[in-house]
């Protein structure tokens, strides 16, 4: 079954105190967004849609750089990780099989969890699986919601989050399987009906699940997969995990 990746990078660098996405910040001198694609490529997925938004000319110079082909869509407003898989929808349509979706901003997000997840997600059919991972402080992150069987049956934003929902440490990593045509299926009937007025791309399990669908969640082995930076600290904190373990882009 062949596969694809949408990575989603338009995110704003502004707390980074730079002019250029987010992804593009550097971790031990390489944009968090070529580790991620990186480990996409490790992972044996060539065929690469990238979303850009805000400085869209230095993910397009970035690109030009790269000696593999990406493509790459504009999310002129940012709406949410929903919103932007839409702006990627004719590039899903040409790509039949399963799509991986990543945040561009995760460089830890290793070629083993892309692989490992979608052997679960394949060998269990699932419509939508999930990555999550178990971290010791889940705070501003998604929490996975099982029920007492295990079963996946929705993902709840830190701002949405209820007391018990947030006191769960199981948390997305921001990184899902789909069967292509599955996520096309409901893509459109995302809503912004939340407190962020957002569309979310997690909404589209919820839309699964309501059609029967099949949703399932692989943890990841290491929780450094969720691991982001929103500031010079936090950024000088990944480089030094990744010093500290090992990592390379």
């Amino acid at each position: 079954m062949s596969k694809c990746a949408v990575i989603l990078a338009g995110g704003e660098g502004k707390r980074m105190k730079m002019n250029k996405p987010k992804p593009l910040a550097e971790v031990l001198g390489e944009p968090m967004l070529k580790w991620v694609l990186n480990s996409v490529r490790r992972a044996g997925i060539d065929k690469i849609c990238i979303v850009k938004g805000f400085g869209k000319e230095y993910i397009e110079e970035f690109a030009s750089t790269l000696d593999f082909p990406v493509a790459t869509v504009f999310q002129a407003e940012r709406l949410g990780t929903g919103h932007a898989v839409m702006q990627a929808k004719d590039f899903l349509k040409e790509s039949k099989g399963n799509v991986v979706i990543l945040n561009g901003d995760a460089p830890f997000m290793d070629s083993d969890t892309i692989l490992n997840s979608y052997k679960l997600h394949s060998e269990d059919d699932n419509s939508a699986t999930v990555i999550s991972a178990k971290v010791d402080d889940p705070t501003g992150y998604g929490r996975i919601v099982r029920n007492e069987n295990g079963d996946v049956v929705a993902i709840v934003e830190q701002k949405d989050a209820d007391e018990k929902i947030a006191a769960i440490n199981e948390v997305n990593s921001g990184g899902f399987w789909f069967k292509t045509e599955e996520l096309l299926s409901v893509l459109g009937e995302i809503k912004s009906d939340n407190n962020a007025r957002e569309y979310y791309l997690p909404d589209a399990l919820k839309l699964l699940l309501e059609k029967n669908k099949k949703i399932g969640a692989f943890t990841a082995e290491s929780p450094d997969t969720v691991l982001g930076a929103n500031d010079p600290a936090q950024l000088k904190e990944l480089e030094e995990i990744a010093v500290e373990k090992g990592y390379k882009c």
